[in-house]
């Protein structure tokens, strides 16, 4: 048995999990496995697999971690001559036999890189409108991540309606134009983790208070109206897995593969950014 951390974009995907005729991260590595001849090709899955979560469609992942039973050579260079360029393995580490990836993960974390600009941004009364409407009071951001950590049932912060009970820590720190938000608890419901940063960041621009938490972490259910929708999803990345004493091991020339891959993407979008930034100016100058 060994575990393989991916790093992926998830962009361009409609989440982890398989689904049919829709591109997911799950059904590229199998794909890469038949193609390596690890799985067969009227096999389901490869032989004890699991992964550690599902992440949602455009929700990227430093350190999904996926185990099934394999032979020596699969390396994570070996892994990635099959997988797509924005599907990287990059680590891996020899694992027990009964070993799953899922139930013995003891923590999981993901950051979430809320666009957020704070007051100061708008003292000088020149902001453009975009960013008025997304400043954010830190101190009024984090009061609401607190309220939200420890253990709650959040049975009004997902669509699922059983095990909604859990105990995350969210933390919030500021850097330049975003808050950078962590969130790390054993376990999430579906869409949790979105869904607590949107109401924090309802609280932290005043559109909503305190109170709002308090009742959305009530016994009854909230009405349609007052639902809280999650976060878009592409901020989002599933950043770390604890396993205790499971011991990785890093492919230097998988890491630099995704090093170079990521590093382009990095590029390409800081460059699109600023051509959509000009755009939105030149209109406005108009």
């Amino acid at each position: 048995m060994r575990a393989f951390r991916l790093a992926y974009d998830g962009t361009d995907y409609y989440g982890f999990q398989r689904q049919p005729d829709v591109p997911t991260v799950e059904g590229a590595m199998f794909d890469a496995l038949r193609a390596l001849d690890v799985l067969a090709p009227d096999a389901d899955k490869p032989a004890g697999y699991a992964a550690a979560g599902r992440t949602d469609a455009g929700v990227s992942a430093l350190a999904q971690t996926v185990a099934f039973e394999t032979p020596d050579w699969l390396t994570p260079r070996a892994f990635n001559s099959k997988l797509p360029a924005d599907i990287r393995a990059w680590t891996a580490a020899d694992a027990p036999d009964e070993f799953h990836a899922t139930h013995h993960a003891r923590e999981r974390e993901y950051t979430y890189y809320l666009y957020a600009p704070p007051a100061s941004d708008t003292d000088e009364g020149h902001a453009s409108p975009t960013v008025t409407a997304h400043t954010v009071d830190d101190d009024r951001f984090q009061a609401a991540c607190d309220a939200l950590s420890g253990p709650h049932n959040f049975h009004n912060l997902t669509p699922d309606d059983r095990n909604t009970e859990r105990s995350p820590v969210l933390e919030s720190t500021r850097d330049g134009q975003f808050l950078v938000v962590t969130v790390t608890a054993g376990g999430f419901c579906r869409e949790l983790v979105r869904r607590l940063v949107s109401l924090a960041q309802d609280v932290g621009t005043g559109e909503a208070d305190l109170q709002t938490i308090e009742r959305a972490l009530e016994p009854d259910p909230l009405p349609g109206h007052e639902g809280i929708g999650p976060a878009p999803p592409e901020p989002l990345v599933l950043t770390d897995v604890e396993y205790g004493a499971l011991e990785f091991d890093v492919d230097e020339e998988a890491a630099e593969s995704a090093r170079a891959v990521f590093d382009r993407r990095r590029r390409e979008r800081v460059t699109g950014a600023r051509v959509a930034g000009r755009v939105a100016e030149g209109v406005r100058e108009r």
